[in-house]
């Protein structure tokens, strides 16, 4: 049994399913399973038992360090990547560390230090901001109904609307904002902690969002166009990390990620960037409907396929993408069925069914129709380049084959 009394790490394979025995108390384990990372229950004999959920990720807890690690072979730094260019396809891999890192937490610290760092080098963002406010000196225009029902008689003060010209915006709030919540991590190292803080000073007078508080709305424009990989990333961070205040055990840090959601929404941008040369545009969670309605009704078997590239309206080209399998060549029949109930449906000659793994691409003809689906790994060891050239040859390949239909 595992004592986190001391300095422990536990370290699991996100496929891993033999559980570890830890001493915790009620309140500890409640937290534990509150971070969505730990399957948590009582063992026999006293202590609990921890597995993983599925996600992948990281949750510290006083001296107790538990890594939820991707499959083997896909470094913290190529997840890293995965999130930042789903979220941004202008995303690169010099926009992470070059140097793998040793854990969740200084992976995703390095990583938007990087990107704050470039968004904030010519200094931050200042813009417009309408301003309502009670003053005594009139600026700008007089709120006449609001001046009116709160102050009537009186001279002072005037409700005023004006526009100031600020570095208070939604672009910087966020940035501050996904800055303190990383420094609330535990155990960052002194270089990436200075880094943070140099650019939490960077933006002093700025609002930090309040715990729990909406993210504010923004639009990508040309005066923000350098900020956009940063704010990405910091939504990301703000998604799945979690800092809860406390002293000595009651504090805690959490990251979680679906890898599988990781990897669709990679594949979908990949995608989408790689056929844009092509006439037709690329949908991602395309919906179809596998049954034919009856005479005034609506189809009840709806499908949400991860990609679908279409010219004119028409669906030319179907992927999916499928994270599951621990190693190319372990394939459910239940993912075959679903290709092809998905080219039945959108009367597509051929699936591309993208798996995260190693190998060679393996094509199933399927009996007695016209449908084929290609199974194509994509192995998530390569190095961003590579692995974006992957996802390159199979947007060609599928395309030269509709061409050739």
């Amino acid at each position: 049994m595992i004592c986190p009394d001391v300095s422990t790490h536990i370290v699991f394979d996100e496929l891993e399913t033999a559980p570890r025995t830890v001493e915790l108390s009620e309140g500890d384990a409640a937290r534990l399973r509150a971070s969505k990372l730990l399957l948590v229950a009582r063992a026999w004999g006293g202590g609990w038992t921890i597995c993983p959920t599925g996600m992948v990720g990281a949750v510290q807890m006083g001296g107790l360090l538990i890594e939820v690690l991707p499959k083997a072979r896909v470094g913290l730094n190529r997840l890293m990547f995965m999130l930042g260019y789903a979220a941004d396809p202008g995303f690169r891999e010099e926009d992470t560390d070059a140097v793998e890192e040793p854990d969740f937490f200084a992976a995703i610290a390095h990583s938007f230090a990087r990107q704050c760092e470039k968004a904030l080098k010519r200094g931050p963002l200042f813009s417009y901001l309408t301003v309502d406010e009670s003053l005594r000196v009139l600026r700008g225009r007089i709120r006449v109904g609001d001046q009116l029902s709160r102050h009537v008689g009186l001279p002072v003060p005037l409700e005023v609307t004006y526009d100031e010209f600020t570095m208070d915006i939604a672009e910087n709030r966020i940035l501050r904002t996904a800055i303190r919540l990383l420094l609330a991590l535990p155990d960052l190292s002194p270089e990436v902690s200075a880094r943070l803080s140099h650019l939490d000073r960077k933006l002093d007078g700025v609002e930090v969002l309040r715990r729990g508080a909406a993210w504010p709305d923004w639009r990508e424009s040309k005066a923000n166009a350098h900020y956009i990989p940063a704010l990405r990333l910091a939504a990301q961070i703000r998604a799945g990390l979690s800092v809860e205040a406390g002293i000595g055990r009651g504090r805690m840090s959490s990251f979680a990620v679906d890898m599988a959601k990781v990897f669709e929404d990679f594949v979908a941008a990949a995608l989408r960037e790689s056929m844009l040369s092509f006439p037709g545009t690329v949908h991602s969670q395309f919906e179809a409907h596998l049954d034919e309605p009856k005479p005034g009704g609506k189809p009840r078997t709806s499908m949400y396929v991860d990609a679908v590239y279409c010219e004119t309206g028409v669906p030319r080209i179907v992927f999916d993408a499928k994270y599951k399998a621990s190693y190319f060549g372990s394939y459910s029949n239940a993912d075959e069925y679903q290709m092809l109930a998905y080219c039945t449906a959108l009367a597509v000659p051929r699936a591309w069914l993208l798996y995260a793994g190693s190998g060679k691409a393996r094509l199933v003809k399927v009996r007695n129709t016209r449908k084929e689906i290609v199974h194509f790994p994509l192995d998530l060891s390569l190095s961003p380049e590579l692995l974006l050239e992957r996802v390159q040859n199979v947007a060609n390949l599928a395309h030269a084959r509709v061409c050739s239909a």
